[in-house]
């Protein structure tokens, strides 16, 4: 009888949750799972493997930038004595396995797409000492060759799934904790920049599942009795807003809320599309506890957005963004910027447009270039065209406008720490916002939060203004030619000006989150004297 003991390591700053349903299939079946968090130390997590000796290592390779990470980590434990049976899964895995077996030469398998089935045979049968190379959803080598088994179909009922492990939930806002959750799996639309709809569509099994919604609900009364848990991050990439096969999921969602009597003692947010945004559904849903709805936007023309092949319009944007203005439903969006057939006037018609919803909706102002993910329409056509460059997990390309090479370094260079930094301008900004609508939804919003609120819009409403504004000339200044990258005053003048407003705007948005907890605790004081 060999080990019983399961290790994933997994990135888990944020519950990892693929991770937990898998965690919670092996655990009902007997097995003794752990997860370790990809981010910690070597050392650390090599002591940790060898203390449980366990028979399955399954590492999750969910982002194609932790690769390298990933194949570090795992020779790092086959030096240390580990001779468990590796396996992997992911996007990147499932996709181009062949691909990750040249990298990961310490693998022994890749479970392929959806895990739950697969690895609950393969740990059996290792268990068990059983052959397991003819286990559905595999890919492995034999005798340096690829070998991949026939696919498993998706799991047309995600509701067979028990509810996925959970353990110490963390904090989001004036001792508020929360909890990731899905009501689905799967998107039905097929955006150019996006591996979603590839990954779901090459199992058999339809590439869209919702859960029935009172599970859900009852998912949420489990989470909030047992957990202490009062607000819900969805992360779904398409909440089911518009579900084709049961249009009254919403309503049904809602009324079981009220059947468990959730309504006004817990918070929640979603992902959707622009076009999805309707004013009776999501007032509705406000009423229900929907505080943040996070927009896939992506692009503020109509030739980009057909580009991408979104399927929606600018005016669908406009319309979608009005209606959760009008609703005091905060909002949250991506947006590129930068796309592989960009020029300098398509970034001044998007920075345009994102100068009308910033100001309208009073968000931070951000965007990202559009990358070229596995499988997607955008990383084939840069393939066919030869423009792909790096290395397996970085691939990226260079604009036909060699200008906007420059500009984009530039701007990355300066708005990086503003942009993607953890204690940056629009991160801050995110949770300045987050701790006004805790404060609102469960303790009411008197005249202090409201002041602060309004200041925080200010601080908000100024930086968009300055980071548009400068986007805007640096524009200019590379298309006409007159800067050079290095020794250039005026550049410099403006890295030196970002800096100082980034400094600036940071301070003044964590002396409002101070504020913030500061009322909190008083009111806590207050009611306990």
């Amino acid at each position: 009888m060999h080990s019983k003991s399961v290790v994933f390591i997994a990135f888990e700053q944020r519950e990892n949750l693929g991770i937990r349903y898998l965690y919670v299939i092996l655990s009902e079946a007997g097995y003794d799972v752990h997860i370790i968090d990809f981010r910690k130390d070597k050392s650390e997590i090599l002591q940790e493997v060898q203390q449980l000796d366990p028979l399955v290592v399954g590492f999750s390779v969910i982002f194609e930038y932790h690769i390298y990470k990933f194949q570090e980590l795992m020779d790092y434990l086959r030096a240390g004595g580990i001779q468990s049976h590796f396996t992997a899964g992911g996007h990147f895995a499932s996709l181009r396995p062949g691909e990750l077996f040249k990298l990961f030469p310490s693998l022994d398998s890749i479970v392929r797409f959806e895990g739950e089935h697969t690895i609950l045979e393969l740990v059996n049968c290792l268990q068990q000492q059983k052959e397991w190379t003819g286990i559905q959803g595999l890919s492995f080598l034999k005798n340096g060759a690829l070998v991949n088994t026939p696919l498993r179909a998706l799991e047309p009922d995600l509701d067979t799934f028990p509810f996925p492990f959970r353990s110490g939930l963390r904090e989001f806002a004036l001792g508020k904790k929360y909890a990731t959750l899905i009501a689905g799996r799967g998107c039905v639309y097929n955006c150019a920049f996006c591996d979603i709809r590839a990954f779901y569509s090459e199992p058999p099994g339809p590439v869209k599942r919702i859960r029935k919604p009172a599970r859900v609900v009852k998912e949420m009364e489990y989470l909030y009795r047992e957990h202490d848990c009062s607000v819900f991050l969805f992360q779904d990439d398409d909440f089911p807003v518009v579900d084709r096969r049961n249009p009254q999921w919403i309503n049904i969602f809602c009324r079981s809320l009220e059947e468990k009597e959730l309504v006004g003692k817990i918070m929640w947010k979603i992902n959707c599309r622009p076009d999805e945004v309707d004013p009776e559904l999501f007032g509705l849903m406000k009423q229900h506890g929907l505080f943040k709805v996070y927009l896939g936007i992506e692009n503020g023309t109509d030739e980009g957005l057909s580009q991408m092949n979104k399927g929606l319009t600018v005016a669908d944007t406009i319309r979608g963004v009005e209606i959760l203005k009008e609703l005091g439903i905060a909002m949250d969006y991506g947006f590129m910027l930068f796309q592989p057939d960009s020029s300098h006037k398509s970034i001044a018609d998007n920075l345009a447009f994102l100068e009308r919803v910033c100001r309208r909706a009073t968000i931070p102002a951000i965007f990202v270039k559009m990358m070229p993910y596995l499988e997607t329409r955008v990383e084939k056509d840069l393939r066919l065209a030869g423009r792909l460059k790096g290395r397996s997990g970085f691939l990226d390309y260079d604009f036909l406008e060699e200008s906007l090479n420059g500009l984009y370094a530039f701007l990355s260079e300066c708005f990086n720490p503003w942009f993607h930094g953890s204690d940056g301008t629009t991160n801050l900004a995110k949770w300045g916002g987050n701790y006004l609508a805790v404060y609102g939804f469960f303790f009411g919003v008197p005249e202090g939060i409201q002041i602060l609120s309004e200041e925080l819009k200010t601080v908000v409403l100024e930086a968009n203004r300055f980071i548009l504004a400068t986007t805007r000339q640096l524009s200019l200044l590379f298309e006409n030619g007159s800067c050079s990258r290095e020794n250039n005053p005026e550049l410099d003048a403006i890295r030196l000006e970002i800096e100082d407003r980034h400094s600036t705007a940071c301070k003044d948005i964590r002396d409002i989150i101070s504020k913030v907890e500061l009322y909190a605790q008083t009111r806590d004081l207050i009611q306990w004297e």
